[in-house]
């Protein structure tokens, strides 16, 4: 009983934070967590059925069509079914929403992220971050292999996906702004 009171608490506490650094952190684009959320497992899923929308993004099958329709009707999802599975709906991020996923990754640190800056501390004493192995074998023994397979899968598809091209947006404006204080230089002598 005491594991799962600890447990209870520190997933609440934790989850209360990563929840007010989320919305902060879309809200400028519109967006509430579950359409970020759908949108983001969309995207490295490169089309899943509403039913793997829903159980990777940990919510009901209801929950996850139901806001997959209005991220649709801004054009940022599109629908569809396969010739070889007529009875399950497929989801797919358009050229709008993956713009607006770039653009909302590019914009991360223009608010506040108090679970990353609680977790800076580890990574100046360790040198990396705070690795959850254990956490991962108990999501693991609750959710399946599955889960932990689409979960890393996802994560790797979205560090090529938006890592290159946030990489390149970055260094595009690091060019201007040097062209800039070069022209400024060049003005003041």
């Amino acid at each position: 009983m005491l594991y799962s009171q600890r447990m209870a608490q520190l997933s609440k506490a934790l989850w209360k934070a990563v929840e007010k650094d989320w919305q902060q952190w879309i809200k400028p684009f519109g967006l509430n967590i579950n359409e970020h959320h759908i949108l983001w497992i969309a995207a490295h899923l490169k089309g899943a059925t509403i039913s793997e929308v829903a159980k990777f993004g940990v919510m009901h099958v209801s929950t996850a069509f139901n806001f997959s329709k209005k991220l649709e009707e801004r054009g940022y999802l599109s629908f569809s079914k396969r010739e070889d599975d007529k009875r399950s709906t497929y989801v797919e991020v358009t050229e709008q929403g993956h713009g607006l996923l770039l653009e909302i990754n590019n914009h991360y640190f223009d608010t506040e992220h108090s679970v990353l800056e609680g977790s800076l501390p580890v990574r100046q004493l360790y040198g990396r971050f705070p690795e959850f192995i254990e956490l991962m074998a108990v999501i693991r023994n609750i959710y399946g292999e599955d889960f932990m397979n689409i979960f890393e899968e996802g994560f790797r598809n979205m560090e090529q996906l938006y890592g290159k091209e946030a990489q390149a947006e970055r260094a595009a404006d690091a060019g201007e702004a040097e062209v800039q204080s070069i022209e400024e230089k060049d003005e003041v002598s």
